[in-house]
């Protein structure tokens, strides 16, 4: 039988940022992972070149049933100091916009530099390796406060001292995501918000959605909200048409926050006052509508646009100034608050990220330790669901760093 200090299970972004750092503080570490490959959604993300985070994050840009949970650890590991590490390995990066950073050339870098600092810590990796079992032993040879376990692995049988769940959360099974870390909180009876898809495109019934199906690949910006007056939330960003529904920046991020069943609602042109520019242009012009809204929303969405007047009782293919002021009016609101209730989502299979995971009400703040003695759980498989734009990838990096000091502090000291 093999020992380590620590078996972190999950070799993706807070895996693998986790063994490196717990390595270099001079523990013994291993990480297990059932697949063959290394950190692929890193390898995915950003287009291929990882938005691996955001210079702007608070804990304001995450979702958790306990919200406060994740400032501890993102305060002690900030976005800064994950630059420096970049920096320190000569991977060139650029923001994009909204403080988003991605590296120049490839997400491969960023693998690579996690690699080298696992190497640099001396810790093994174990792939393609399952975990078979997991238990928790009464006796440790790290004295009698400290906790101790043993996993069956697809290569043997394993003995630590600690170990660290970081095996993420449903989101792409294509990628080999499974639900491995919830199963883990289930046999030592720790509490679970009900994982969902977030950060996903949303659906709508067939139908209803077909005059808009046409528009599939279009894309613009969009104020996009959703919750009621107590419990709304709104983002600025780019909205794109499917065949099945929306997508984009401001309907991923809108999706987190959306509830089955409940509406949500879009200003079609933010920051323009619709109803002025065309009770302005009933005045000065003799264009069709459409042609007038062509000014405001791109023309292929603005002749869809006109045609659905028939059906709610307004003629809208004719010249703005032949329209009544009412028909203009009715367009107009329309357009500024455009309300419509999803069916659905595309789910894991789309989703970048899976919400809800091991309730932070059983892990402590400044640890990522749970109350089952010596086990911890780090990133996506937590309760805590960040913003897109790379702020998933700096709770993973953030509460993978508050885990390792833990560790070193706790195994060192036993």
């Amino acid at each position: 039988m093999q020992s380590f200090d620590v078996v972190i299970v999950g070799a993706g972004a807070a895996g693998l940022f986790c063994a490196g750092v717990a390595g270099q503080l001079g523990l013994k570490v291993l990480v297990l992972d059932h697949s063959e490959k290394v950190a692929e959604k890193i390898r995915i993300s950003g287009g291929g070149r990882a938005n691996f985070t955001n210079m702007d994050v608070t804990a304001a840009n995450f979702l958790s049933e306990n919200p406060r949970f994740a400032k501890s650890a993102l305060s002690r590991f900030t976005p800064a100091d994950f630059v420096s590490l970049v920096k320190k390995h000569g991977i060139a990066f650029h923001e994009k916009h909204k403080g988003q950073l991605f590296c120049d050339r490839s997400a491969e870098d960023l693998i690579a530099m996690l690699l080298a600092e696992c190497a640099a810590g001396g810790v093994e990796r174990w792939q393609p390796c399952g975990v078979k079992n997991l238990r928790f032993l009464a006796s440790s040879p790290y004295g009698s406060s400290a906790s101790s376990y043993e996993i069956d692995s697809d290569r043997g049988t394993i003995h630590c001292g600690a170990v660290v769940i970081a095996s993420g959360g449903l989101s792409i099974p294509k990628i080999g995501a499974t639900d491995f870390g919830y199963r883990v909180a289930k046999q030592f009876d720790l509490p679970l918000v009900t994982p969902r898809p977030a950060l996903v495109p949303l659906t709508f019934d067939e139908a209803a959605w077909a005059p808009f199906a046409q528009l599939s690949g279009l894309s613009l910006p969009v104020s996009i909200e959703t919750g009621g007056k107590k419990d709304k939330t709104a983002f600025l960003e780019d909205l794109l048409f499917t065949h099945r529904g929306l997508s984009g920046p401001g309907v991923l991020q809108i999706s987190s926050y959306w509830q089955e069943g409940t509406p949500i609602r879009l200003n079609l042109a933010p920051g323009t006052d619709i109803t002025a520019h065309l009770n302005q242009a009933k005045a000065t012009s003799r264009k069709l509508i459409a042609n007038e809204l062509a000014a405001l929303v791109p023309s292929r969405l603005a002749d869809t646009w006109v045609a659905q007047g028939t059906a709610l009782g307004h003629n809208w293919q004719r010249p703005v100034n032949e329209a009544s002021d009412k028909a203009l009016t009715a367009l107009a609101e329309r357009l500024a608050r455009w309300e419509l209730t999803p069916t659905g989502t595309e789910g894991y299979r789309k989703a970048e990220v899976t919400a809800g995971g091991v309730d932070t009400k059983a892990l402590s703040s400044q640890t990522l330790e749970s109350r089952q003695p010596g086990l911890y759980f780090i990133g996506e498989v937590v309760d805590v669901t960040g913003w897109l734009g790379g702020y998933n990838f700096q709770w993973a990096w953030a509460s993978a760093f508050a885990c390792a000091k833990a560790l070193a502090q706790a195994l060192r000291a036993a």
